[in-house]
């Protein structure tokens, strides 16, 4: 084995400093066997809440990550601040109390939990599902449960019972007082602006008819300043009159914003954070990139399509282009399995439990085929048309015809990947069992000794298995049994050391969620790598 030769992304450097995942040991791959970088790393793990901290730093939240790092806006330097796999779990907006400790939402958790400035975190509260838009006024912490039914409380730093200013709302989000001492808020289900006084009473509407607001901030000059989640505006509002006009218009997934001094800077799903300048100009401060990213296609003209959560991507001519997201009309939802059957068609497995086809297009369209499975993961089309699924959360592989649902294998160890034979066989991935299995009147093993094998592609008369747990990219002649070791070290599953907390889903957007390293390849060959540690994709050649 020797040290990966990479070709750096167009536009970006092969690592970049502050990135989300670091190793001190470099690719490696076997002789014959090159590696380039599709997409260059990501540097947060999707951009959520943000807050600027005491000390002049933006605060980012990163909900799939379980991740807060601090950037610096004028180096662009990142620290993180909680790392994947600590105390904070899925944490989705921040806040400061007034001695500068940081207070964040866990939104899959139903906790509030406070880190202080030495480094030690506790929890104030874990009984509010939901848990998202939060802000400290005057040293009182207000709290609000972003979910269809959600409350708005004030939550005693002591952790006490919170006290209800109002509830059966759908689905708020980020907030914040404004100069005339009133709490504003965003209610996404209803799509628009409320404020309330903080004691209580009856809240009044702002602002309405907008591109479903998911954040409230005040500029200095005391106007509401608000993204909004399905249009990409950010919008300026006076508050005495409701009046708006759009400050930027960025792409569908704004999440949140805030200010340093005089300058504006909002955060995108992506994991881009974008500083809004006069005029309508912007500046991208962090460039965005993949959440994950989890399951591969190649469709029948070579485009690689990224299944992301969050987004389902197309790579074309070096760049990624959405196709669906969960912001777009036809949408199938938060894509986990992803396989390319025909030139528009696209069977999908959802965290949600969803196996459906989506048809991008001018008019985008989704066809449920089946719904009601746990955690779906790796998802194919079988010989006979069948659409063939992992579902890890039962232990089984399912396959759909015609509305009708099989149970083809059952009491397997955490199902992942699927892959079919030339002759038709079915091929899993036990990701809990350490092997390939063969299903089809029985369960066969077919590769064992593995650690966490997760997607896996068939090739010729070979088997691509990405283990997670070994990281790395191992070959098995299906015929022989011969093992190879193709490529080790891959940025894959967690970083060394980390054992991530269980990300429980965000309804109705997304079930549970984890990462699935996916495999596939190109008609000349090429191997594609979701490299979900880091937040690229891979390519391998791999020689005769």
């Amino acid at each position: 084995m020797a040290n990966a030769s990479f070709s750096p992304h167009p536009g970006g450097p092969a690592l970049t400093q502050g990135a989300r995942y670091t190793s001190t040991t470099p690719i490696t791959a076997a002789e014959g066997v090159s590696i380039d970088r599709l997409t260059p790393p990501s540097r947060l793990f999707g951009a959520n809440g943000l807050r600027t901290g005491p000390d002049g730093r933006v605060y980012v939240a990163q909900v799939v990550g379980s991740q807060i790092s601090a950037l610096d806006v004028a180096t662009g330097d990142l620290e993180t601040v909680s790392a994947k796999g600590g105390d904070i779990v899925a944490p989705d907006d921040l806040a400061f109390d007034p001695e500068g400790n940081l207070i964040a939402t866990e939104y899959m958790d139903a906790r509030v939990s406070l880190r202080d400035k030495a480094g030690r975190t506790r929890v104030l509260r874990a009984d509010l599902p939901g848990a998202n838009g939060i802000t400290v006024h005057a040293g009182r912490l207000f709290v609000n449960e972003c979910r269809i039914g959600g409350r708005l409380v004030e939550l005693p730093l002591d952790g006490g019972a919170p006290r209800v200013l109002q509830d059966d709302l759908p689905m708020p989000n980020a907030m914040e007082v404004g100069p005339d001492g009133l709490l504003y808020y965003p209610v996404m289900g209803t799509n628009d602006i409320w404020r309330i006084h903080p004691d209580g009473g009856e809240p009044e509407r702002v602002a309405g008819d907008l591109g479903v607001p998911d954040s409230v901030k005040f500029d200095a000059a005391g106007f509401i300043v608000s993204t909004q989640v399905q249009t990409g505006e950010v919008l300026r509002i006076d508050p005495r009159t409701g009046d708006r006009r759009v400050l930027a218009n960025l792409a569908p997934g704004l999440d949140n914003c805030t200010f340093v001094g005089d300058r504006l800077f909002v955060s995108s799903f992506t994991g881009e954070i974008t500083e809004i300048l006069p005029g309508g100009a912007t500046r991208a401060v962090l460039p965005g990139g993949l959440l994950w990213p989890l399951d591969l296609s190649v469709g029948p003209g070579g485009e690689l399509y990224v299944a992301d959560g969050t987004y389902l991507h197309v790579l074309r001519d070096g760049r990624l282009h959405v196709v669906a997201s969960l912001f777009t009309p036809g949408t199938p939802g938060y894509v986990r399995g992803v396989a390319a059957v025909a030139s528009n068609e696209l069977l999908c497995a959802t965290s949600v439990g969803q196996i459906a086809v989506h048809r991008p297009g001018p008019e985008p369209e989704t066809e449920l085929l089946a719904e009601g499975f746990d955690r779906l993961y790796g998802v194919t089309a079988a010989a006979d048309r069948a659409v063939v699924a992992a579902e890890l959360g039962t232990g089984r592989v399912v396959s759909v015809r015609a509305g009708t649902t099989e149970v083809l294998a059952s009491g397997l160890a955490g199902p992942m990947g699927v892959a079919v034979t030339g002759d038709g066989t079915i091929l899993v991935s036990e990701s809990e069992g350490g092997r390939i299995v063969s299903i089809g009147g029985g369960v066969d093993t077919v590769v064992d000794g593995l650690e966490h094998p997760q997607g896996i592609l068939v090739r010729g008369k070979e088997i691509l298995i990405v283990d997670a747990g070994l990281r790395e990219l191992i070959g098995v002649d299906l015929e022989t049994k011969a093992r190879r070791t193709l490529a080790a070290h891959l940025p894959v599953g967690a970083p060394p050391g980390v054992e991530p907390k269980p990300l429980l889903g965000t309804p109705p957007f997304s079930g549970p969620m984890g990462p699935f390293a996916g495999i596939a390849a190109g008609p000349d060959g090429t191997v594609y790598v979701s490299a979900d540690a880091e937040g690229s994709v891979l390519a391998v050649r791999i020689g005769a």
